[in-house]
C-alpha cells in the first residue's frame, strides 16, 4: 500500500522485477519487458511459514528479547561505568524494539581486545557496522572513495560491539556472557 498514488505505477514495476508484467496481464501492453530497476520481493512458502509462526508468537518473542536486553543493561551498567564503556541509550520518547544490545568501548583497540577476549571464551561478539557513507555502495553512488566526513558515525562504528542476543538464549548463557565481559576489566588491571 502506498500513501501517494503517483508512485503506484513505478512501485508495481519495481515489484515485478523491473518489468511491466502487470500491465501485460491487464491487457494494457501486448508483451512485457524490462523497463526499470526491480527485484524479486516475494518470499518463498517456507519463509512465509517461518514468518507466520514468528508473527503468531510476536508478543512472546518481544518479551524474551526485552528480558535479555534489560538483564544485560542491569548486569553491565556498573562495569561499563567503571571501565569507560557506554551502554545503549533509549530516549523516553522512543519505543524500544530490543533488536540488539551493544557496548560502546572507549576506543577501537579496547573494542577489538574485548572481542578477541570474548572469542577466546567461545562468545561471538562482533563489531556492528561500517558507516553507510563509507560503505562500498555508498562510495559507488557518488563515484568517490569517501562521500563525506561524518565524525560521529565514524567514531561510533570503530568502538561498537554487539553481544549475543537471541530468543532462545538461556539465563545461564547470558550470565556466562556478562560474567566474561565483567572479567575483562580484571584482566587489564
Amino acid at each position: 500500500m502506498l500513501n501517494d498514488n503517483r508512485y503506484f505505477g513505478r512501485a508495481e514495476i519495481i515489484r515485478e522485477k523491473g518489468t511491466n508484467r502487470s500491465q501485460f496481464f491487464r491487457g494494457q501492453v501486448d508483451k512485457y519487458t524490462w523497463v526499470d530497476k526491480g527485484s524479486s520481493y516475494v518470499i518463498s512458502d517456507i519463509l512465509a511459514a517461518f514468518l507466520y509462526s514468528q508473527l503468531k508468537n510476536a508478543d512472546y518473542i518481544q518479551r524474551m528479547r526485552r528480558n535479555i536486553w534489560e538483564s544485560y543493561r542491569n548486569e553491565l551498567q556498573v562495569w561499563a561505568d567503571n571501565n569507560g564503556f557506554s551502554l545503549p541509550v533509549v530516549p523516553d520518547y522512543c519505543e524500544q524494539p530490543y533488536h540488539l544490545f551493544y557496548l560502546l568501548a572507549p576506543d577501537e583497540s579496547t573494542r577489538d581486545a574485548l572481542i578477541n577476549y570474548l572469542s577466546d571464551k567461545g562468545i561471538c561478539a562482533v563489531f556492528h557496522y561500517i558507516p553507510l557513507h563509507s560503505s562500498p555502495y555508498g562510495c559507488q553512488l557518488t563515484n568517490t572513495k569517501r562521500v563525506h566526513h561524518c565524525p560521529i558515525s565514524e567514531d561510533v562504528s570503530v568502538r561498537l560491539l554487539r553481544l549475543p542476543m537471541y530468543v532462545q538464549m538461556t539465563y545461564e548463557e547470558q550470565q556466562f556472557v556478562t560474567n566474561q565481559v565483567k572479567s575483562f576489566s580484571l584482566r587489564n588491571e
